[in-house]
């Protein structure tokens, strides 16, 4: 049985490397697909390569009238069933050279009042929501603190919306993969990552993992060897997490150093 097969979901980031191999695999599964993201270029080059309906909303999510116009979207083609915030940034820098304002407004901020404006919606159809955060959302690391704590938030915010929607119809998930070969990453830190051993997935099997958990129960899914055993150690021992990382710190400030050169 397919429960996506005729579901409508909003996926936002739909452009990005994650967000437009989770499009393609929803079209596969015979979803009907409505994508956001900035570019309309890129949202209709997408389009035409899926096989179900889709659906493209250009818009910038962190305008607050311009989350209304994309509810209004929604609600003018019969709503949606799935909302999957995607939608996300990443710097990697030391912190006084960290944006954290752009940070907090896409990778927290927008998740959080899309959850909002569209859960009376999402109660109709007795939907789910997915938020995508990342395995630096339960493992502070040197050089990412402005998105570590954004997802460190969003993390704690599905996990409170979960609970309080326990009682309801509606599904609350958290989805965080590790590092991911997608253009989010710089050369930087895709070089760290060489240097500190790091494993980054593929776009392609990271989004099969997220279409799997979608289509099951787990409210949780956390990807990745090691870094789910860092998830649980830092969790209850973040001392000896404090020593790993410390023995990595004059690595990973070369790394944030030598890009601003």
């Amino acid at each position: 049985m397919n429960l996506l097969a005729g579901k409508t979901v909003l996926l936002t980031g739909a452009t990005g490397g994650i967000g437009a191999e989770v499009a393609k695999q929803l079209s596969a599964e015979g979803a009907r697909l409505i994508l956001t993201g900035r570019s309309v270029e890129k949202l209709r080059a997408l389009q035409n390569h899926l096989a179900a309906e889709t659906l493209i909303y250009p818009c910038d999510l962190t305008d607050a009238t311009e989350q209304q116009g994309l509810l209004q979207f929604c609600q003018q083609h019969r709503g949606i069933d799935v909302l999957i915030n995607n939608a996300g940034i990443s710097q990697f820098d030391l912190c006084p050279k960290q944006n954290y304002s752009e940070l907090v407004s896409i990778n927290l901020l927008v998740p959080m009042q899309l959850c909002q404006l569209f859960l009376p919606m999402l109660r109709q159809h007795k939907g789910q929501i997915l938020n995508v955060g990342s395995a630096f959302g339960s493992i502070g690391h040197p050089g990412f603190t402005g998105y570590c704590a954004t997802k460190f938030g969003l993390r704690g915010f599905t996990e409170a919306l979960q609970r309080e929607l326990s009682g309801s119809d509606i599904q609350v998930k958290y989805f965080a993969p590790r590092a991911t070969e997608t253009s989010i990453n710089s050369s930087e830190v895709v070089q760290l990552n060489q240097q500190l051993g790091n494993h980054m997935d593929s776009p392609d099997w990271v989004a099969q993992q997220l279409v799997r958990q979608l289509k099951s129960n787990d409210l949780r899914c956390f990807l990745g060897w090691p870094e789910r055993i860092f998830v649980r150690l830092n969790g209850v021992f973040p001392a000896l997490v404090d020593m790993g990382l410390k023995s990595k710190l004059t690595l990973i400030e070369l790394f944030a150093v030598g890009k601003t050169r």
